[in-house]
């Protein structure tokens, strides 16, 4: 195992990344309609799972105060009413079932246990590098990172919805890039999604640890681009 070499700071990406250790966050909440035998199928949950991030990309809902649960409860809302408008769910058993609040009662209880693995990771790199998060995020990431744990082991943030520049755009990673103050090959940028971190990190000269996991599917892919494929946040210490 080769080592990472002259990497002095390190960029996170958040979601996806540090909140489930690489799986999609389409992927987990599936896995909890199913979990509750929500009585959709995928293809209607992934509709109902885009229309609600194209929802809150376009209308302010979610407030700088709220924490994940928060959102995972705004998230949930507007799948489960996208789902009742669009016929594919019967809008008395969905009120009756709960299904919106079950679901992200126990999604943020699935980032809870796998913070319980992946903040030790941020922690031991926060004692020998500067972290910098880069995030395409909601204008509370902050609220999120208090409640988590996780802000003080953070120099600097970078938030889509603050800096007005969204992932896959490689001048978001310019910034982090900036808030580090040290050169891009000196950089390290450590993220789950290979279009929307690996391939503009790299277009900005860092080095990147790909988290390979269970994404979204039908991206196009180059194992040859990131320095290090890990498929597990812990074995990122092992290169650095």
């Amino acid at each position: 195992m080769s080592k990472l070499t002259d990497v002095k700071g390190v960029i996170f990406d958040y979601g996806g990344t540090i909140d489930t250790n690489s799986r999609h966050w389409a992927e987990v909440l599936w896995s909890k309609y199913e979990e509750f035998q929500v009585p959709v199928d995928k293809a209607s949950f992934r509709e109902a799972y885009v229309h609600g991030e194209r929802t809150l990309a376009r209308v302010p809902l979610v407030k700088p105060e709220h924490n994940f649960h928060d959102v995972l409860r705004i998230k949930t809302d507007i799948q489960v009413k996208y789902l009742v408008e669009q016929g594919k769910l019967d809008g008395e058993e969905a009120r009756r079932e709960n299904y919106a609040e079950k679901v992200a009662d126990s999604c943020y209880r699935y980032v809870l246990d796998v913070l319980e693995r992946t903040r030790p990771v941020v922690k031991a790199l926060s004692e020998r590098y500067k972290l910098v998060l880069v995030s395409n995020f909601y204008g509370n990431i902050q609220t999120i990172l208090k409640d988590f744990g996780l802000f003080d082991f953070f120099a600097d943030i970078i938030e889509s919805s603050v800096v007005g520049v969204r992932k896959p755009d490689p001048a978001i990673y310019r910034l982090g890039v900036e808030a580090m103050g040290l050169p891009a090959e000196n950089v390290l940028v450590v993220g789950d999604s290979f279009s929307k971190d690996v391939v503009p990190a790299k277009t900005v000269g860092c080095k990147v640890a790909w988290l390979k996991g269970e994404g979204w599917g039908n991206e196009e892919i180059d194992e040859a681009l990131p320095d290090v494929i890990i498929t597990d946040l812990p074995e990122l210490l092992s290169y650095v």
